[in-house]
C-alpha cells in the first residue's frame, strides 16, 4: 500500500454576522497579514487561518498535476492562482486556493480549486456561484468533488459530475490517486507516465 498524506486538525473559522460590505471592506483592510484568509458572503465574515504545510503541500500538488495535463494537452492556460474575486453587487467575496483560466480573453476564471482542511464557514459554492465560476474542485479528506455551473430557466446552480467539463479528458481517479502520494516527485512522474 503506497503511503498516503497526513490530515491536520480540523480548524473551525471565526464567523462574525450582520456586517456591511463597507464595514467588511474595512475589516480586510485592517487584517491584511499573512496567514488568514477573508471571505464575505451575505453579510457573514469569515475570517479563517490557514492550516499550513499540509494544506499547501495538496494545493501545490494538484496544481502541478494540473498544470502538467494542461500543458501537454494543448490548453492555453492561465493559472491565477489564490486571485481575489468579488461582487460588491452579489454580495461576495472569495479567493480560491487555486484557480485557472481555460482560454484566451476570459475575464474570470474557468475553475476555481479549494483544499479543504477545515468545517463550517459561509457557503462556498454559493459564492462561487454568484461569481459566475464554471467549475469548482473540492479537495477534503483525500477525495476530490466537482462541480460544475449550469444555467436553467434563468436561474443558476451547480450539478455535482464525475468528469470534468472544464478541463476534458483527465483522469480524475488517477489524480486523486497521485495527490495522495507521499513523495512529490513520484506523484508527478506517475501522473505523467499516464499522458504520454
Amino acid at each position: 500500500m503506497t503511503p498516503t498524506l497526513a490530515k491536520p486538525p480540523n480548524q473551525t473559522p471565526f464567523l462574525f454576522e450582520g456586517i456591511t460590505w463597507r464595514e467588511f471592506k474595512a475589516i480586510e483592510h485592517l487584517l491584511d497579514r499573512p496567514g488568514y484568509r477573508l471571505s464575505f458572503l451575505d453579510g457573514i465574515l469569515e475570517i479563517r487561518q490557514m492550516p499550513g504545510e499540509p494544506h499547501e503541500t495538496v494545493k501545490k500538488r494538484i496544481a502541478a498535476l494540473l498544470e502538467l495535463y494542461l500543458l501537454l494537452r494543448g490548453f492555453d492556460f492561465t493559472p491565477t492562482g489564490s486571485m481575489t474575486l468579488e461582487n460588491e453587487g452579489a454580495g461576495v467575496k472569495r479567493e480560491a486556493d487555486e484557480s485557472y483560466r481555460l482560454a484566451a480573453g476570459r475575464s474570470r476564471p474557468d475553475l476555481a480549486i479549494e483544499v479543504v482542511f477545515s468545517s463550517g464557514g459561509i457557503d462556498k459554492l454559493e459564492a462561487y456561484k454568484r461569481l459566475k465560476i464554471a467549475e469548482v474542485w473540492f479537495w477534503e479528506d483525500g477525495v476530490l468533488e466537482v462541480y460544475h455551473l449550469r444555467e436553467e430557466a434563468a436561474q443558476l446552480r451547480y450539478e455535482k459530475i464525475a468528469n470534468s467539463e472544464a478541463v476534458p479528458g483527465i483522469d480524475l481517479e488517477l489524480l486523486v490517486r497521485c495527490v495522495n502520494m507521499v513523495n512529490h516527485v513520484e506523484a508527478i512522474k506517475t501522473f505523467q507516465q499516464s499522458l504520454d
